[in-house]
């Protein structure tokens, strides 16, 4: 008797009515009694050569229709899962090629270095010779860094390599390699010239280090120029943070006092109109939204709080109307504790992890707020890793 495949698990796996896992199964596939796998409409050939093995993606294999319904079987599974359930919004897909920030290894075998992501599972290293997920304009950089890193990748170590797409160009920073002896210095200073960096830090082992910037590197939140300090936080791609931004604004209409908690370097705190608070434990970003505030007349106020530590208690939250939430995969219990126990107005939730906001948002109805609304948003196209922004009210 065949076997229906009903959803997506986490790691990328259909899962039939029975509970057993299918490798590249989705909703609409049946598993037949001889263990073939019987393909629905949700399937699409994938577009790159290196998929499944690479690590990069694991949905390759589905359309846009099925992506865009996992998304929304992610987030409401986990909402399921702490009893909840509520408006779940047509999804935002980021677009193929758009994603701007990323981390790379390399790996110096057979006597070339490789470039890419770790296989699937594994710690080894997939070549990578095509990406359907970066931007242009971080792939380009892909073989000009496999002919410099031929000179500074020292024997038998691996390299890491953050690249993000800012204001001024692509931000490089290299971890693992040696750059000594003029050689080494003159190839650097070179590659940086020659590609158009917007800067290259090196970090030896003692922090990331500097080595070319000509003009300081920033990113435009919200119509702002910000400082972009080396291997800060940005959102994975543009429209994805539009759209995110888009749900906060809606949430936080009308709000004339505002406090953006997890504000990092103001993806929010700087699209948002009132009066605007903004905490963040990430000092060197807390110094780079000041500054921005301060050259564009914004009236911001920025505060350096660990709200891990320190949370906002229920008699600082009663000087918003409206309060921002966006922190790390953890989540924001500590924080939620103390809103829950709050009268502000009006919550917008963004999160990067749909196990964890699922959680908080319990704590949050728990004490009194209804959950509105939530728009998954699927930045890192074809991997299984969903973010949501979400609405509540009290």
């Amino acid at each position: 008797m065949s076997d229906p495949i009903v959803r997506i698990a986490a790691r990328g796996d259909g899962v039939t009515a029975g509970g057993q896992h299918v490798a590249f199964g989705v909703p609409g596939d049946m598993l037949l009694d001889d263990g073939t796998l019987q393909q629905g409409p949700g399937h699409q050939q994938p577009p790159c050569r290196h998929f499944p093995a690479c690590g990069g993606c694991q949905l390759q294999h589905l359309t846009d229709a099925a992506y865009a319904d996992y998304c929304r079987s992610r987030v409401a599974g986990a909402l399921a899962q702490h009893g909840l359930e509520t408006e779940i919004a047509e999804p935002h897909l980021s677009p193929p090629r758009t994603r701007r920030r990323t981390s790379l290894r390399a790996l110096r075998a057979g006597g070339r270095v490789l470039i890419g992501f770790n296989e699937a599972g594994s710690n080894r290293l997939v070549d990578m010779a095509e990406c359907h997920v970066l931007h242009p304009a971080l792939f380009e950089l892909v073989a000009p860094l496999r002919r410099l890193l031929d000179v500074i990748l020292p024997a038998r170590r691996s390299g890491e390599m953050q690249m993000s797409l800012v204001d001024q160009g692509v931000d490089v920073s290299l971890k693992g390699v040696e750059v000594t002896g003029l050689e080494s210095v003159e190839r650097l200073t070179d590659f940086c010239e020659q590609h158009g960096l917007a800067r290259l830090s090196v970090d030896e082992g003692y922090g990331p280090e500097t080595r070319f910037e000509p003009q300081p590197a920033t990113v435009t939140l919200g119509g702002t120029p910000v400082n972009f300090p080396s291997g800060a936080f940005l959102q994975a791609t543009s429209d994805g943070e539009a759209a995110l931004v888009q749900e906060v604004r809606s949430a936080c209409a009308g709000a004339a006092r505002i406090g953006d908690l997890f504000s990092g370097l103001g993806t929010f705190a700087l699209s948002l109109e009132g009066q605007i608070t903004a905490a963040e434990a990430a000092r060197d970003a807390v110094l780079s939204l000041k500054l921005a505030a301060s050259r564009a007349s914004r009236t911001l106020v920025v505060e350096h709080r660990d709200l891990y530590r320190r949370p906002y208690d229920p008699k600082e939250l009663a000087a918003f109307d409206a309060i921002v939430l966006d922190p790390p995969r953890a989540g924001a219990l500590e924080q939620v504790r103390e809103l829950a126990k709050s009268e502000v107005p009006r919550i917008a939730y963004v999160s990067c992890n749909p196990a964890t906001f699922a959680r908080d948002a319990e704590m949050l109805v728990a004490g009194g707020y209804r959950l509105d609304r939530v728009r998954p948003v699927g930045q890192f196209r074809w991997s299984t890793h969903v973010e949501l922004a979400a609405a509540f009210s009290r």
